[in-house]
């Protein structure tokens, strides 16, 4: 009589584990796997909501900034485009005494919405003389942007210098220009 006791306690117990690990299988783990999914899709939205308030609030700025490249932006031309960049170099070159060596302008299609005309451009003068070049080329209204600039030593003295600068120069399609 106590082993019957014994196996029924043993079976209930049994049937017991395989309920709660039934339990735990089928509804517990799906139920924290989808809690879990959740709680990340909420930190995104919010993270996309708090995003999107900022640029509200920079709405204004960002009009301002974008109407600002509208109107200064290259020619859609690649021809004009070309001409007014080299001549804009040639410009700022002699206001400033420094001696632009070498221009390689190349263009580049990103997006059926603008286009980039990428120049390599090589100057030589002294120090006051390329920095003056390059105050000139970042107080432009053109639509310039500096990649990158290089200088480097062409004497012992260090009076003469090299400036190697890549600009990106933006020109967009006349259907987003107005």
């Amino acid at each position: 009589m106590m082993h019957r006791n014994r196996q029924q306690i043993l079976m209930i117990l049994a049937i017991a584990a395989a309920g709660l690990y039934a339990t735990d299988l089928l509804i517990i783990g799906p139920l924290g796997q989808w809690w879990s999914t959740r709680s990340q899709r909420i930190v995104t939205l919010r993270k996309q909501v708090h995003e999107g308030e900022t640029l509200v609030k920079r709405e204004t700025d960002i009009r301002i900034r974008w109407d600002f490249m509208r109107t200064n932006s290259l020619p859609s031309n690649t021809s004009l485009a070309e001409q007014k960049i080299l001549s804009s170099f040639n410009a700022w070159s002699r206001a400033s005494r420094a001696e632009v060596t070498d221009t390689l302008p190349q263009w580049k299609s990103d997006s059926d919405a603008y286009s980039t005309l990428n120049t390599r451009i090589e100057a030589v003068g002294t120090l006051a003389t390329l920095g003056d070049f390059l105050y000139r080329i970042e107080s432009s209204p053109l639509g310039l942007r500096l990649n990158s600039v290089q200088l480097v030593n062409r004497d012992k003295t260090g009076q003469r210098l090299s400036l190697g600068l890549q600009v990106s120069g933006l020109t967009l399609t006349p259907a987003t220009k107005p």
